[in-house]
This record gives structure tokens, sequence and C-alpha cells, in this order.
């Protein structure tokens, strides 16, 4: 196994752990985990979580720049690229769905956002499954892109507590958090890029002459 591929592989197990450490973590007592970082709001297990997810996230680019870098390249690569992309935004968004350690002013992502923004990754997906089962490669599009960076900046201000935007919340409606837009914006944006992504492929669908 190459190195872009032994770091992309990180990626994934450096997701699973977290995500079995923050499980284990919510059958302890939720006053152990109640701990602040000064006034800012943000609680010490997010912040640790954050950086995690900053660091998995910054791998998505090594990995695929050496591979091109040192022409490393690889069906392999090809294979685990996508399946760590989608376990570091997926399986946050889902842990992110519900609050946790007891911690009734820590922010969340609406469930329905969160089934938005699956979905739309398990749409896309079988979608390129069909058209590599015709030998056909779906390019990605400026919505999917733009998708992805608005989820890497929700995920990470979710966990931060809306912060640094936190300190102008406060003045502002419960319903008017910055950070809330960001999830809208991502939720919205993954809906649009979905829809559009299906319309410009939408000759995947179509059966050749002779087929049944």
């Amino acid at each position: 196994m190459n190195i872009p591929n032994r770091i992309t592989l990180s990626r994934i197990i450096l997701m699973l752990l977290l995500f079995v450490t923050l499980m284990i973590l919510d059958f302890l007592p939720s006053h152990y985990f109640t701990l602040m970082l000064g006034d800012s709001g943000i609680n010490v297990v997010y912040f640790v979580t954050f950086i995690v997810f900053v660091i998995a996230a910054s791998t998505d680019y090594f990995d695929g720049h050496l591979a091109r870098k040192w022409h490393q390249v690889s069906d392999l690569g090809k294979f685990l690229d996508p399946v760590a992309d989608k376990l570091l935004v997926d399986v946050m968004l889902i842990y992110l769905a519900v609050p946790h350690f007891g911690l009734s002013s820590q922010l969340s992502i609406p469930l329905f956002a969160v089934i938005i923004m699956v979905a739309r990754d398990l749409v896309i997906d079988a979608l390129r499954a069909i058209a590599a089962s015709k030998g056909k490669v779906l390019a990605a599009n400026m919505w999917g892109k733009a998708k992805t960076v608005l989820q890497m900046i929700a995920i990470p201000l979710v966990l931060l507590n809306g912060w640094p935007f936190s300190y102008f919340d406060s003045s502002w409606p419960t319903y008017l958090h910055i950070t809330d837009f960001f999830v809208y914006a991502a939720t919205l944006v993954s809906l649009l890029s979905m829809i559009v992504y299906l319309w410009q492929n939408r000759t995947v669908f179509q059966e050749k002459k002779g087929d049944a």
C-alpha cells in the first residue's frame, strides 16, 4: 500500500475511533463532560472533536495531492477516498443531529438537514455506480464543491458551539444564529446539487436499444 492510500486509510480509522469514543462517552455521567473553555461556550470534548475533525479533513488534501504528484493514483485509492470522505462528513452530521453530554445550550444540526445531506450522498453514489456500470465517469460539478465547502464550515462551527460568532448571536433571536445560516445553506446547496447532478446526467438512466 502506497503512502497516499495509507493517509486515506488513516482518515477512515481516525473517524471510526472518534465516533466509537464519543459513543462510549455518552454512556458515562454527563457531568464529567461539561467542562468549558473559559466563557467561550465551547465544550472541551467538542473542542477535541473539532481538532480531530480538522486533522482528518486536512488529510483529504494531502492524500490526493501526493497521489498525483508521485503518480501513485490507484484503484484502491479511488475506492478508499470517497469512503473516507463520506465517513468524515456523514458520521459527524449524524452524530450532531442530537445534543450530547447533557448540554442543552450546545448547538446541534436539525435532523431534517442531516437526512437531506446524507440522502444526497447516497443518491449521487448510486448514480455514479450506474454510470460506472455503463463505462461512464461522472465529474463533480460546482454545486457539489460548494456543498462540501459549506459542510466543512458548518460542522466545525457546530462543534465550537457557534464560536466566534456566538458573541454576536447573543443579541439576536435564538433562531438567527450565524452557524444555523451555514447549516441551512449547506442543506439547501446539497439539495440543489443533487437535483442539478441528476438533471445533468439524466442520460445515465436511458436504456440502450436491445436492453431488457
